[in-house]
């Protein structure tokens, strides 16, 4: 069964472009390249440009840690260190 992540980003205010930046490239490398990805698609508030969130699935527990120790992925969270006023990840299991 597919593990889904939901990933919420709360930018800090005078930094939303540089982790938008980020976050696309993150989401691009993502799809590209990491094995067991089923989708990666980042989302932006419309109303609150600051909130991002990230719906993924990923076909194992162990494809999404290969995914957190990939380079791009560490990368990214360096890059945003400071940046992000929150940074929660939720694990999902569908039920219906």
């Amino acid at each position: 069964m597919a593990l889904t992540i939901v990933a919420t980003i709360k930018a800090n205010a005078d930094q939303v472009d540089l982790v938008k930046s980020e976050l696309l490239k993150l989401a691009e490398k993502t799809n590209a390249v990491d094995e067991g990805c089923i989708n990666y698609n980042l989302h932006q508030d419309q109303e609150a440009p600051t909130l991002f969130v990230v719906y993924e699935n990923w076909e194992s527990e162990e494809l999404l840690q290969k995914h957190i120790d990939a380079p791009h992925f560490q990368s990214c969270m360096a890059a945003l260190e400071g940046a992000m006023e929150e940074f929660t990840v939720n694990k999902m299991t569908q039920i219906g």
